[in-house]
């Protein structure tokens, strides 16, 4: 439902306290879809593959990624939105490549989606254009489904995957590259020993 419980409150609607009965019934499953979702190692050839200490990636012309985190937990300073637990991955920061679009910008004030147009200045502003192979995450591949949708089903692009793994399992793998600019700002704000630094982004 486009704009949600808070537009429907907005617009004074009905509610209603009643739980509706189900009735049993039994349908069939229809196949799985896996070219809409992307693994770990999906990610890693979309990225080419980078040596896990290359902090800077050159995507392919026709690769894309987009982070719909918030720019906190790009930036590496927060694992998870604010004023959740701080938990669940190990490390934080970013896929090198990514570009940061939040989630939530493709959302008008009202809680609906912002016009076809608006959305796509919005992407193709960030270079997101439709000839691309684009790979979406957030932390859990939650914010990110949402994306996918903006991209696949209302702006129909042909090439669109969600990492559901995201940075949670990215954030805890070894051997994998993260881009974690929060790392930079405290070296140059309180110089740390050589060692935790490389403790950190080992």
């Amino acid at each position: 439902m486009n704009g949600g419980r808070k537009k429907w409150l907005a617009e004074k609607r009905p509610l209603t306290r009643e739980v509706p009965a189900v009735e049993v019934a039994s349908y069939a499953i229809g196949p799985a879809k896996p070219g809409i979702r992307a693994l770990r190692a999906d990610v890693l050839r979309h990225i080419g593959n980078p040596n896990p200490r290359q902090l800077v990636v050159r995507l392919l012309a026709a690769h894309a990624l987009v982070d719909v985190r918030t720019p906190a937990e790009f930036s590496g300073r927060l694992l998870h939105m604010a004023g959740y637990p701080q938990e669940g991955a190990l490390r934080g920061g970013h896929i090198p490549g990514a570009a940061n679009i939040p989630w939530g910008r493709a959302i008008s004030n009202d809680g609906t989606f912002k016009s076809a147009d608006g959305l796509r200045r919005l992407y193709e502003g960030e270079g997101i254009t439709p000839d691309k192979d684009v790979i979406v995450y957030c932390r859990v591949g939650e914010r990110s489904s949402l994306t996918w949708f903006v991209l696949h089903e209302l702006l129909g692009y042909r090439r669109v995957r969600n990492y559901d793994g995201s940075w949670t399992e990215w954030g805890n793998s070894v051997g994998v590259p993260i881009a974690n600019p929060s790392l930079v700002d405290m070296a140059v704000e309180e110089p740390r020993p050589a060692a935790v630094l490389s403790k950190s982004v080992a």
